[in-house]
This record gives structure tokens, sequence and C-alpha cells, in this order.
């Protein structure tokens, strides 16, 4: 059966980065089947088909104006550095209007960086959670305070994708890649791209500080080591003490280090592991609820439908793939403990970066 791509229309305005124009058709661009038919179709489009300004110093000369939105699976918004969306938070009307009938048809809508002020001017962000460059934060609150944003973050996906940065940019692409064709396929777009395929912490580790934090008191070994016991209880004592800390100071830090506390930490690792074994092994939900560290299939379910959407079932059906039997499985193929543990850090580095926006699960 012949594959039709996702159709993808990049929606420049004056100002556009152009780092971030281009990221949509190099990442997507990757995205291939294992005959190599491409599985997305990335155009350009400006407001009356015009030239635009990049802040590079050249022009984006389109071929496509405001009707490709009409037709486009997804609508990507780049950063811009200047104009109305960014001075007084309005935006042309023309390209409010095409964002908001293809959010109304039910098109995918996305930014990168500072295209999240486009999205919030033409009003498809009020009253959900965004986020954006943390150095244009302030600037974001003032113009739209009626969106939840959250500067610490990657990217979010809460219905109107938003991202950070540039390279968060291309996280928040592989996360669609990964969400529409499995992990498979955005760990092969990944390394084309010389990108992990997931990034640990959020952006909270790029903000400035008026103090800047002490050496050799980071959490990283700590979240490694955390990694390789998913399968059992871990209390935040326990890593409070691999770290060396108090339990109060290791909080601190952790947080600092990766926007997110101890316990949604080790929520999302776990979460992340179990949509990996759906995908990859043909162990029982009960199964992946044990090596996953939920306990039972019913936790699993719970923080699984919370997080990802879906139950666990529901997503194996989506996203299961042939794969060989993983080292250290037995007949059955059920792995080893000893032999998980020792690939949690390889597995846990081919998991895109969508987990670092979820809200904590009911209760945490």
């Amino acid at each position: 059966m012949a594959v039709v791509p996702h159709r993808i229309a990049v929606l420049a305005t004056d100002h556009v980065v152009g780092l971030d124009l281009g990221t949509p058709s190099q990442v997507f661009g990757t995205a291939r089947t294992e005959d190599l038919t491409p599985l997305y179709a990335v155009d350009v489009c400006t407001p009356g088909r015009r030239p635009v300004r990049s802040t590079a110093g050249f022009q984006v000369l389109p071929e496509h104006g405001l009707e490709l939105t009409r037709t486009a699976d997804t609508v990507i918004v780049p950063g811009i550095h200047d104009g109305p969306p960014m001075v007084d938070g309005t935006v042309d009307p023309a390209v409010t209007a095409a964002l908001r009938a293809a959010h109304e048809r039910g098109a995918r809508i996305m930014s990168i960086c500072t295209g999240a002020f486009v999205l919030a001017a033409a009003g498809l962000l009020d009253g959900r959670r965004a986020t954006t460059h943390w150095a244009f934060a302030n600037l974001f609150r003032r113009l739209h305070p009626g969106v939840e944003l959250d500067p610490d973050v990657l990217f979010i996906d809460d219905g109107v994708l938003t991202s950070a940065g540039v390279a968060a940019g291309i996280d928040l692409c592989l996360h669609v890649i990964r969400t529409d064709h499995g992990s498979a396929v955005a760990n092969r777009s990944a390394r084309r791209c010389v990108m992990p395929p997931w990034r640990d912490g959020g952006q909270a580790q790029y903000i400035e500080r008026p103090v800047p934090r002490a050496t050799g008191t980071g959490t990283a070994a700590t979240r490694e080591w955390a990694r390789q016991r998913l399968h059992e209880p871990v209390a935040l004592r326990d890593l409070a003490a691999h770290a060396r800390m108090s339990v109060r100071t290791f909080t601190r830090h952790f947080r600092s280090e990766t926007g997110l506390s101890p316990a949604q930490w080790l929520l999302q690792q776990r979460t992340d592991h179990a949509r990996l074994l759906l995908e990859t092994t043909d162990l029982t939900i009960d199964q992946v609820a044990r090596h996953a560290g939920f306990g039972t299939a019913a936790a699993l379910r719970q923080h699984f439908h919370h997080r990802v959407g879906v139950a666990p079932t529901a997503y194996r059906h989506t996203f299961r793939r042939p794969a060989e039997p993983p080292p250290g499985a037995g007949p059955s193929g059920e792995v080893g403990l000893s032999a998980q543990g020792a690939q949690l850090g390889q597995v846990h580095r081919q998991v895109d970066a969508g987990v670092q926006v979820q809200g904590p699960a009911p209760g945490q």
C-alpha cells in the first residue's frame, strides 16, 4: 500500500529565525520508511505568498500563500525576533484566520521557540499550558496573561504544541515523529540529525541564574543510578543518600537541574520504560508493570493513561513492531532483571523528550 506523506505547512512571517525555519524540513525530511519512502512533505508558506525577511539576513521566497494551511495536516510556526507579535501581542489578521481555521478543522498546530508569540496572538494558547524561549518568558507573560506559561521545559504537547529554543524545536519534531510512527523511526531520524532521541532535564538547566550553582553537587550520577533500578522501589531518601545530600538539598538541586520533582521524574522514567517494553517485547501488561516499577497492572494503566493518553494495550496495538528478543531474555522473551538494568542507560536515551512536558499523575 502506497504511503501518503503527512503534509506540513511551515508558516513564516517577517523576522523569522533562519534556524527555526529550516528545522522542520531537516528533521521531518529524515523520517522515512525502511524502503526510504518519505513520511512527510514539508512546504513553506507566507501571508500573500510575499517574501519575508529573516533574522539571518536573507529573504524567504515562498512557493505558497496561506492557502497551504487549508490542506496541511500540521502547521508549524517558526520563531521570530521582532514584529507586532513580540511588540504589542498582535498578528496579521490573515495569519490569525488561517491558524484558527486549521485548528478548527483538526490540523496539528505547532510552534518553535518564539513562534509561540504568534500562536498566542492568534488566540490558540488561551487557557493552555505553553512554553517559549526562557529569555522571552517575562515578555510573553506580560503580553499573554491568559496563557499558562512554563519556561522550564523543552516542549509541551497540550493540544497545541509549543517548544523552547532551536534545539528544543528539534526535540519537538522528534516527539511528533515518534507519536506518528513509533520510536524506531524517530530514533533513525535523531541519528541522522546527530541528536539524542531523548534529552534529560528541561529548559530550566539553561536559564541564567543570579548565583552560579556550586560544582560537584549535581544529581546526574544519581539519575543514572536510578535508571538502573527502575524495576525496584526507589524512595526519595535513597536518591538523596546516593547523592550524599540531605533530602531537602537534593530535592532543591534536582528540581533546579531537571525542572521536575524527584517523584515526577521517576514516574516519567517508569512510563518511558513501559512504553519501550510495550513497543519492543511480548511481555504481558503485568510483566511490563513489574519491570517498569509500577508494581501492578492497575497502577501502570492509571499512570500510563494519564501521561500518554491511551491505555497500555491500545498503545501496544498502535506502536508494536517486530524486534529481536532483548539481550538477557529467557525462552519466554522475559528480560532478566540484571540484563534489564545493564541496558536501561541505553534504553532511556532511545526515548524522545515528550515526557519532559507531562504533568504529574494524580496525587503526585
